[in-house]
């Protein structure tokens, strides 16, 4: 599997113009980024957590964290964690585990998109697999997708510092 089917057979029945791109084998948007050659701020990763009782995707650029204190706010939940990867098995079944798109409408979960993402004119994600990936046009996205837009980015800290 390159690209999730079910995310091929969204795309296709609404001809939204893709681009699905093999990479080599990579466990971290960053990873799928350097091999695909792409900045890794153009590189949107995909990040599951549990807010209070329920499940939702924040999308951000690969070389950001997730500030979880600015997510509670936006979120309105008194307590944000990080999904388990038992917990990703089960939302995502037809996905490897951390190579979910940002298509939540696909899983029942709502999506919530980083404003420095909203910038660009495409994005790129990471398709179901380790090895494939998609490319398009934000715009297409966000007509399918329907994302809040907030800002819960922070800078990686650097180590040493």
């Amino acid at each position: 599997m390159i690209i999730l089917r079910r995310l091929q057979s969204y795309l296709d029945a609404h001809k939204i113009p893709y681009q699905a791109v093999n990479h080599s084998v990579a466990y971290t948007a960053r990873e799928a980024a350097e091999s695909l050659h792409v900045p890794a701020d153009a590189f949107a990763k995909v990040v599951v957590v549990k807010a209070d009782a329920r499940y939702v995707m924040a999308v951000l650029p690969s070389s950001w964290n997730v500030d979880f204190k600015r997510l509670e706010e936006v979120l309105e939940s008194s307590h944000v964690r990080l999904a388990t990867e038992d917990e990703l098995a089960v939302l995502f079944p037809d996905c490897e585990i951390g190579s979910m798109p940002p298509f939540g409408n696909l899983y029942g979960t709502p999506v919530y998109v980083d404003a420095m993402l909203t910038q660009d004119e495409e994005i790129v994600f990471d398709a179901g697999s380790h090895v494939g990936a998609i490319k398009m046009r934000y715009r297409d996205f966000a007509d399918l997708v329907h994302p809040q837009v907030a800002e819960f980015h922070r800078e990686p800290s650097k180590l040493g510092s």
